[in-house]
């Protein structure tokens, strides 16, 4: 099973209130505070402190800043060097770079600017250094491989940033939205307060982290981080639901990429293969095919977790000398597999178990493992397989298992 969280944003997405759901739901604030200590950054601490939004108990996470130090502006190479020198683990140290530098992009988008003269001003600061970082730092810790986001409220009104005043959203955050493709929600819902929800910061980690859908899930832990504002009747909270996929007899949602090749070097195929499987597909295959003027052709698919549709079409679009990936949902039925060591006459060999709704479908010696018995004992490769298979059955007969 894997871990996944929700996030249910209901009045909002700030980087404070994601980090915040996750202390709330269980996160350690001193994993936190000694995982953004190796960044090198001084002149701020960090606390969490249990709030009441509209009569809702939520976790309040705050960067205070020492007034007395001075605060430059960052550039984002600066930025993504002090990650890249931290002792932050290699996926954190990645994510959040990916977070800034889509930020960074954004902003020169916006402002017409080269990204290498982008300085970030509110995202750059150090407190949203530390949303970032930090929200990155928690979801590692609770062992979160998959991100889920609800549709985001647009907001409505107008905020005063560095750059004077701005629409809300924010240029910077609704093209952050747009490029994702994020399901919004009205800003004129009843009771709802005239404000900014969602900030840049908070748009470019659920962008980049998230799929925007509700997944199937066995829920584990529920967290609520408090946004700054207290609203009179508003609960200004978002809600972090901490939980599993489906056991594998249980049907999963994942996603079918595909896309159809007629004028790539065919030694290539084999390399964008096992990109994919490093970086998370499911399976991926070839096919055969005729395309116009009766071209021979390969149609690439990869079946992956929806999570990963984003980071998988960039691969496929970047290696490839294809224009287009077609993408559907597809739900995936699948048995669980176990690997034991067993003892046999010809010595210890792995087997593959499959089990479905608690019965033992198949029993599958490694074929490596039996290739290598057969040629040192100079016996059929059939007749090993049979005798492992007999072994491992008896083994797990013994154990109550078949």
């Amino acid at each position: 099973m894997t871990g996944i969280v929700y996030f249910d944003c209901f009045s909002g997405c700030a980087g404070d209130m994601l980090l915040g759901s996750l202390i709330d739901a269980g996160l350690d604030i001193e994993v936190v505070r000694t995982g953004l200590a190796s960044l090198g950054f001084s002149g701020y601490s960090i606390s969490a402190s249990k709030v009441k939004r509209s009569s809702i108990n939520g976790t309040r996470f705050e960067v205070s800043i020492d007034e007395n130090i001075h605060h430059e502006h960052r550039s984002l190479s600066r930025i993504l060097e002090h990650i890249q020198a931290s002792h932050l683990s290699d996926r954190v140290k990645k994510q959040s770079s990916e977070v800034f530098h889509r930020l960074g992009t954004v902003e020169a988008a916006v402002h017409g600017v080269p990204l290498e003269d982008v300085h970030f001003h509110e995202i750059g600061a150090v407190d949203s250094i530390v949303d970032i970082v930090g929200t990155v730092i928690g979801l590692e810790a609770l062992g979160i491989e998959e991100v889920y986001v609800s549709p985001l409220p647009a907001g409505n009104g107008s905020v005063n940033t560095e750059h004077g005043c701005l629409p809300v959203p924010a240029p910077a955050t609704l093209k952050l939205l747009a490029e994702a493709g994020v399901p919004l929600r009205s800003g004129d819902e009843p009771g709802r307060p005239q404000a900014e929800v969602v900030t840049p910061t908070g748009a470019a980690l659920v962008t980049v982290l998230g799929t925007f859908r509700q997944p199937a899930m066995n829920i584990t832990g529920l967290g609520t981080g408090a946004g700054t504002r207290d609203f009179p009747g508003w609960p200004n909270i978002l809600r972090a639901w901490l939980g599993t996929t489906p056991p594998p007899d249980e049907p999963r949602e994942m996603v079918l990429l595909e896309t159809n090749i007629d004028d790539m070097n065919p030694q290539v195929f084999g390399y964008v293969m096992d990109r994919l499987f490093a970086a998370g597909a499911a399976d991926v295959w070839f096919t055969p095919i005729h395309m116009k003027k009766n071209r021979p052709a390969v149609m690439l698919n990869a079946l992956a977790p929806a999570s990963l549709e984003n980071s998988l079409t960039d691969i496929i679009l970047e290696e490839t000398s294809t224009l287009g990936v077609r993408v559907r949902p597809v739900t995936r039925h699948t048995a669980a597999r176990e690997v034991f060591e067993v003892d046999t006459q010809l010595g210890k060999i792995h087997v593959k178990i499959k089990r479905y709704r608690g019965r033992i479908l198949g029993i599958v010696p490694e074929y490596d493992d039996c290739r290598r018995l057969a040629e040192s004992q100079g016996l059929p490769l059939i007749e090993v397989r049979r005798i492992i298979e007999e072994a491992a059955r008896r083994g797990l007969t013994g154990q109550g298992g078949a």
